[in-house]
C-alpha cells in the first residue's frame, strides 16, 4: 500500500487560526494568480478560494486539498481509451485463460462474442494479434465502450453498487493482467506521446470504431493546478481508470505519483497485474466492486488523503476533511465535487446528475464552464433532475435531491 499523506491541519493550528484577529491574516505580495480565458466570471470565483484558502491568507502549514478528476477534466478526451487503442494496435492484449475470468459480471454472450472474435490458436498468456484482427478489436473495444457485444447483447451482468463501480470502468486494468506495471506505464508513454502529437478534431479507425486520435492538457487546468500548488494547496487527481496510466499523464501538470488516485490493482507474488484491485473503506480486495467511481472517489479521497477508515470513508466528512475545490466533467464525479467547500467546478459535457447539481447551485459555490476545447452545444431539453436523473444503487433512475431531500427542478443548459 502507498505511503499515505495525512492533512496537516491540527485542532491547535485550527483554533490558533480562528481565534487570531482579521489584522493578523495580512496578504502577502505577488500571490499566485490564475491566467487564462475562462466563462463568465470563473476565473475570479476561483481566485477568491484560492486567495482564502491559500497562503495568500495567512494559512502557512495548513495545505488545503484541491481534487481533480482526470479524463476530459484535465485532458480533453480520454487518456485511457488511448491507451487501450495503442494496445490494440500493437497486440499487448495477452490471452487469457478464460474471458469470464475477467470480471465477475462478463455475461455468456460475451464470453463467447469474445471467443469467436478473438480465437483460441493463441496459447493463454501470450498476445493476441488484435492488430490484424478487427473482429477481437471490435469486441473488446465494445465492450469496454458500451457495456454491449458488436450484437447488441449484454457483456455485464448481475448485481453491483451503480454508485460505486461500472463494470466496464473496472475491466480495463483487468484486460491487462498478466503484464507488470512497468509495461503498462511504458505502453500509456508512447500512447500519451501519440495522441499529443495528434491534430485537435483528429480520429482513428479501430477495428470499425471511429474515436478521438488526439489528447490535450487544458491550458486552463494546468495553469489552475499550479495556482494552486504555489499558493500552498495539495492537489490530487481522482480518476476511474488504471491507475499507472493515469500517472503517466498527471506528471505533465506536476502532480505525482503519489497524489494520483486510481484503481490499483492487486498483483501477483511475481510483481504482475492481477483481475484484483485494491479495496476502499470496508470493502477489502475486490474484482471491481468498489473502484473510485461516483461515491467511490470520495472514499478514494477521505481513505488515502485523510486517513479515514472503514465503513466512514463513504460517507461525507467534516470540513476540515474535505477539498476546498474539487472539479469534474460527469456523473461519476458528482459526489466528490459536491463535498467541496470552496467551490465545485463541473466542465460541461451534458451529464445529468453532475449539471442538475451545478445548475441547482445550492450553496452558491458551483463553477460551470463549457470544455476549454470543442465544446458541446447546449442540451435541447432541460436535464430530467425531477424525474430521472440521479444514478440510485441499484442501477435505476431517480429524482436528484438537495440536503434537506427537496427534489431539484428540472434545469436548463445554459453554460456552452
Amino acid at each position: 500500500m502507498r505511503y499515505r499523506h495525512v492533512f496537516a491541519w491540527t485542532l491547535v493550528a485550527a483554533a490558533a487560526l480562528a481565534a487570531a484577529p482579521p489584522a493578523a491574516r495580512v496578504e502577502r505580495p505577488n500571490c499566485p494568480r490564475l491566467s487564462g480565458s475562462w466563462y463568465g466570471d470563473n476565473r475570479a470565483h476561483l481566485q477568491q478560494v484560492i486567495d482564502e484558502r491559500g497562503t495568500c491568507a495567512g494559512r502557512f502549514g495548513m495545505h488545503p486539498v484541491a481534487a481533480f478528476d482526470w479524463d476530459n477534466t484535465v485532458t480533453k478526451n480520454d487518456v485511457t481509451d488511448a491507451t487501450i487503442a495503442w494496445a490494440l494496435r500493437h497486440d499487448k492484449i495477452l490471452r487469457p485463460a478464460s474471458w469470464k475470468a475477467t470480471s465477475e459480471w462478463l455475461t455468456d454472450d460475451a464470453d463467447r462474442a469474445l471467443t469467436e472474435a478473438c480465437g483460441t490458436d493463441v496459447p493463454v498468456g501470450a498476445p493476441l494479434p488484435t492488430s490484424a484482427h478487427t473482429r477481437c478489436t471490435d469486441e473488446i473495444f465494445e465492450i469496454r465502450e458500451d457495456g454491449k457485444t458488436m450484437r447488441g447483447a449484454a457483456a455485464f451482468a448481475g448485481d453491483w453498487n451503480h454508485r460505486r463501480t461500472v463494470p466496464q470502468y473496472a475491466w480495463v486494468p483487468q484486460l491487462f493482467a498478466g503484464h507488470t506495471i512497468a509495461e503498462l506505464t511504458s505502453y500509456a508513454r508512447r500512447a500519451r506521446a501519440e495522441a499529443l502529437a495528434a491534430p485537435i478534431g483528429s480520429t482513428r479507425t479501430l477495428g470499425t470504431h471511429t474515436i478521438p486520435a488526439y489528447v490535450r492538457y487544458y491550458d486552463q487546468q494546468r495553469d489552475l493546478i499550479r495556482t494552486l500548488q504555489r499558493a500552498g494547496f495539495d492537489v490530487y487527481i481522482v480518476s476511474a481508470g488504471s491507475e499507472p496510466v493515469t500517472e503517466v499523464w498527471s506528471r505533465g501538470v506536476g502532480v505525482d505519483a503519489r497524489h494520483t488516485l486510481a484503481i490499483r490493482s492487486v498483483l501477483d507474488r511475481n510483481g504482475r497485474i492481477t483481475a484484483w484491485n485494491q479495496g476502499c473503506g470496508d470493502v477489502p480486495a475486490n474484482r471491481g466492486e468498489a473502484i473510485p467511481y461516483i461515491d467511490g472517489k470520495r472514499c478514494w479521497i477521505n481513505q488515502e488523503i485523510y486517513g479515514v477508515r472503514g465503513a466512514a470513508a463513504w460517507r461525507q466528512q467534516d470540513r476540515r476533511h474535505r477539498p476546498a475545490i474539487a472539479g469534474g466533467d460527469a456523473d461519476t464525479d458528482v459526489t466528490f465535487v459536491g463535498d467541496a467547500t470552496g467551490a465545485h467546478l463541473a466542465l460541461n459535457r451534458n451529464k445529468n446528475e453532475l449539471m442538475c447539481r451545478a445548475y441547482d447551485d445550492a450553496d452558491g459555490r458551483w463553477v460551470i464552464n463549457p470544455m476549454f476545447i470543442e465544446p458541446l452545444p447546449p442540451q435541447r431539453d432541460p436535464y430530467p433532475c425531477s424525474t430521472s436523473a440521479y444514478n440510485e444503487p441499484d442501477g435505476a433512475k431517480g429524482p436528484v435531491r438537495r440536503e434537506d431531500g427537496s427534489v431539484v427542478p428540472d434545469q436548463k443548459d445554459t453554460v456552452y
